[in-house]
């Protein structure tokens, strides 16, 4: 009667203990699956931001600036959850920042603009090593996508803001 008491115990245990590591192991899955956000289209598209677009008359104005042209495109494949421009080599990107400033028309040379195209690049850089150190965070690298895009809608307001100042600049009084 003893051993059948012990034997039973034994088994009684074994399933306890059984259950037990299953459950911590479904557990530790699904808090590193909470922990982890995935850069996605869906999770970009979710931003709270306001998104200005250029005005007809600013996308003519811009027509020439090629890589105000190319830095467009790029904003939008990281709309689609496409960082392959963005996440590559530092050089390539210090490059193209550098053309960026250089290439920018004279008639936009004002400081707002200026001072947008300069938080364009830092968040650029900053997006950058977020997303080429392997130790940063899911959420920090979505919210470098996000400070990039809101750095972008920002030079475009501020470019449409200039043309309309432009604009009414040259309207006269008529007394």
């Amino acid at each position: 009667m003893k051993i059948g008491l012990i034997l039973l115990s034994i088994c009684f245990l074994m399933l306890i203990s059984c259950g037990t590591d299953n459950a911590k192991e479904d557990k530790a899955e699904a808090e590193t699956t909470n922990q982890k956000t995935v850069i996605t289209a869906k999770a970009i598209e979710n931003f709270n931001y306001t998104d200005y677009v250029l005005s007809s008359g600013a996308e003519k104005a811009v027509a020439n600036w090629e890589k105000y042209q190319e830095l467009a495109i790029q904003i939008n494949y990281l709309k689609k959850a496409d960082l392959s421009f963005f996440n590559g080599d530092k050089d390539l990107l210090r490059t193209f920042i550098e053309e960026f400033k250089l290439a920018l028309p004279t008639n936009f040379k004002t400081n707002p603009i200026i001072s947008r195209m300069a938080i364009i690049e830092t968040s650029l850089y900053r997006l950058n090593e977020n997303l080429t150190l392997d130790n940063i965070d899911d959420n920090l690298k979505l919210e470098s996508v996000k400070e990039v895009l809101i750095a972008f809608s920002n030079l475009n307001y501020q470019i449409n803001k200039k043309l309309e100042r432009d604009k009414y600049n040259k309207i006269k009084a008529e007394y």
